[in-house]
């Protein structure tokens, strides 16, 4: 075989795979479908900050470990998790002796570790030259110095298998013959089909927060080569101005996490639709899954759009309107409910039970109930009361193909397949769960990117070894 490594996809995951691999010897190629020399892909659009469920990726194994603890519901297999507790510092060092630069973005602890240059805060895209797009741009001319090479405009159509074992991949441009393969091309965001059958009923309600890329092409090799693949319900997520189906320049921030969190979310009906203590992933999956996705609507007050609505680091408040945002504003709930264009006494009996909760302690009550372990309701009693239409954006699916601790590709019996290597979000076994849990997707990807190549060149070693020793 001419190659060692064939990657598909040239995101974080693969990108930091390549690179290791051919740091330590053995020939890559990395199949990359886009055309331009800055591809789309969601490493590249997004923030760049590097944390594990909102904590320090430097902290000790055992500490992140019990972060990803508090924040599970369920989506975590221990095996990954520890793996990710124990490789996520390594990958970054491993980054910045590529020539990654890090800063500290803000007083929060999960700001620690940012590509530098940081994007602007401001509402819409603010991608190019930023942190994500310099390191990706510096990935690859590390790799061609290596030796390696990325193949733009070459999409893989399928796996080569032999008895068993993966043994290169077939591309729209030809055949690429190799002892390991790594799928790395993100999930199925983009794909509508799958959409469909495994998040909501209505795909084109849903906005893509990210480049809108991942079509789930490795995902369904990965299956048609015996993969097993995890839950796929959920995805990672925000919640955003409903403007943002037709104006740019509301996405893909700012997010509306934090107002939704200390007030309320309700559907059309004007009554609430999901516990808003357990996040604002899990809301923008909730609302995704509901009969209708495109009429949601975020009520709060003044206090809570003066407090909350700038505690993010892209704030609402006045990010949103500025960027010409729809925020709705009345003196009392009636007029605020029919300029909603939702029922008066829905909104107002939400309202009414929701101060009611807060002020006698009973928030476990409610229907939904409302939790407080993660986040803090406030009353919404301060004129103005305040209204934004939103829906939800998609990043990335959470679900995928299931691997081992290092990034095999595991079938049906649980038995890796010879070969076949998976990172980043297109696999699953990390996040996800009941309740939507978000672990951090840039972390996961150069972690387990990381452990891949790793494996990867041992493997390598050990074949070319008996080689020699049968010569």
């Amino acid at each position: 075989m001419s190659l060692d490594l064939v990657v598909i996809g040239a995101g974080m995951a693969g990108m930091v795979t390549a690179v290791r691999a051919a740091g330590r010897g053995l020939k890559v190629a990395v199949l990359e479908k886009g055309e331009a020399e800055r591809y789309p892909c969601n490493t590249r659009l997004s923030g760049g900050i590097i944390h594990i469920a909102f904590v320090d990726p430097k902290r000790k194994a055992a500490d992140i470990l019990a972060a990803i603890g508090r924040v599970d519901s369920g989506g975590a297999e221990p095996e990954l998790a520890s793996a990710l507790a124990e490789s996520v510092s390594p990958a970054i060092d491993f980054l910045r002796s590529e020539g990654a630069r890090f800063l500290r973005a803000g007083g929060q602890e999960y700001q620690n570790w940012m590509l530098a240059p940081p994007r602007r805060l401001v509402a819409g895209m603010d991608w190019e030259g930023r942190g994500p797009d310099v390191l990706l741009r510096g990935l690859a001319q590390r790799l061609a110095a290596l030796g390696g090479t990325l193949h733009r405009g070459t999409r893989a159509i399928a796996l080569t298998m032999r008895d068993g074992t993966c043994v290169g991949v077939e591309t729209e441009n030809g055949d690429f013959p190799a002892r390991a393969v790594l799928i790395a091309d993100g999930g199925f965001q983009a794909n509508t089909a799958m959409l469909a059958e495994h998040i909501t009923a209505t795909p084109p309600a849903l906005k893509q927060r990210g480049a809108a890329t991942g079509m789930g092409d490795g995902l369904a090799m990965a299956r048609a080569a015996g993969a097993a693949t995890t839950d796929l319900r959920r995805f990672y997520g925000h919640l955003l101005c409903r403007d943002a189906m037709h104006n740019d320049k509301v996405w893909p921030y700012p997010e509306l996490d934090g107002i939704a969190v200390s007030g309320m979310l309700v559907g059309g009906n004007g009554r609430r639709l999901v516990d808003e203590g357990l996040g604002g992933v899990n809301m923008a999956n909730a609302l995704a899954c509901s009969p209708d996705p495109l009429g949601g609507v975020i009520v709060f007050d003044a206090a809570i759009w003066d407090g909350p609505g700038r505690s993010a680091r892209i704030p609402a408040n006045p990010a949103l309107e500025n960027a010409g945002g729809t925020i709705l504003r009345a003196d009392s709930l009636e007029d605020l409910a029919r300029q909603a264009g939702l029922p008066g006494d829905g909104l107002a009996a939400s309202v009414a039970a929701h101060n009611e909760a807060i002020s006698a302690g009973s928030l476990s009550a409610l229907s939904p109930p409302r939790s407080t372990e993660r986040f803090k309701p406030w009353p919404i009693a301060t004129a103005p009361f305040m209204a934004i239409p939103c829906c939800a954006g998609i990043t990335y699916t959470m679900g995928g193909i299931r691997i081992d601790r290092d990034a095999r590709v595991l079938n049906d019996a649980g038995a890796p397949i010879r070969g076949l290597y998976a990172a980043g979000s297109c696999t699953g076994g990390l996040e996800g769960g009941h309740n939507a849990t978000y672990l951090g997707g840039l972390a996961k990807a150069a972690a387990f990117g990381l452990r891949a190549a790793d494996h990867i060149s041992e493997t390598n070693e050990t074949v070319l070894l008996k080689q020699e020793t049968s010569t």
